[in-house]
């Protein structure tokens, strides 16, 4: 767009061009962002306890984040554990706010259902650094482990699981409701656990 304005200026310029120009100057378009993961001062930031590590059997690390939903009017939330080795989603949960107790809810769950991981990883979002999170963690005996700020890369499978989720379940569907949001997500997650093959397993499924 900002290169036809340009051209009816008589200014001759490509899209590229103008695309390093805007980076350039740092212009940025306004749009709306949900912040899924603000830090709170005064929790405890626990260190990365994943760099070279070879994860090599199930439960030996389980992994969480927080995405957006869209829905007709704002966002809702979605949560995920899921295990590094299997990668399988052993719990998840929507919620219509960002406070910490469905995410709690979500690894009560998962450790009712599977055990307990030797580490769990998160980022340093004010839900996971909690006081009520963290002392679960803490009494199971599990390692916690916290992604750097902004080291979204560290926590890649579970980015990888919102890409699936959102761009063959959640775009294909117009959710009118939070019900109905809760029902889509989780047909695709039985799908995602029980039928759909993944390469990094030889084509097996994470059940």
């Amino acid at each position: 767009m900002l290169r036809d304005l340009l051209r009816q200026e008589s200014v001759s310029v490509g899209r590229l061009h103008v695309a390093t120009l805007i980076k350039r100057i740092g212009l940025e378009p306004l749009y709306r962002r949900p912040n899924t993961s603000k830090l709170a001062l005064g929790h405890k930031i626990y260190p990365y306890l994943l760099r070279k590590l070879a994860v090599t059997r199930p439960n030996q690390d389980w992994a969480t984040d927080i995405t957006y939903i869209p829905m007709p009017r704002g966002f809702v939330y979605l949560v995920a554990i899921v295990d590094w080795f299997t990668r399988r989603v052993l719990a998840w949960r929507v919620s219509i706010s960002l406070d910490a107790e469905f995410c709690s809810e979500a690894l009560d769950e998962a450790l009712a259902r599977y055990g307990k991981p030797t580490i769990f990883n998160s980022d340093q979002g004010s839900q996971f650094t909690s006081s009520a999170f963290t002392a679960v963690l803490l009494r199971e005996g599990i390692a916690i482990s916290m992604d750097g700020k902004s080291c979204w890369r560290n926590n890649v499978f579970v980015e990888r699981l919102w890409r699936s989720v959102k761009y063959e379940e959640v775009y294909l569907n117009a959710y009118a409701s939070v019900p109905e949001a809760r029902a889509g997500i989780g047909r695709y997650i039985g799908f995602y656990n029980a039928v759909k093959p993944h390469s990094a397993l030889g084509g097996r499924t994470p059940d």
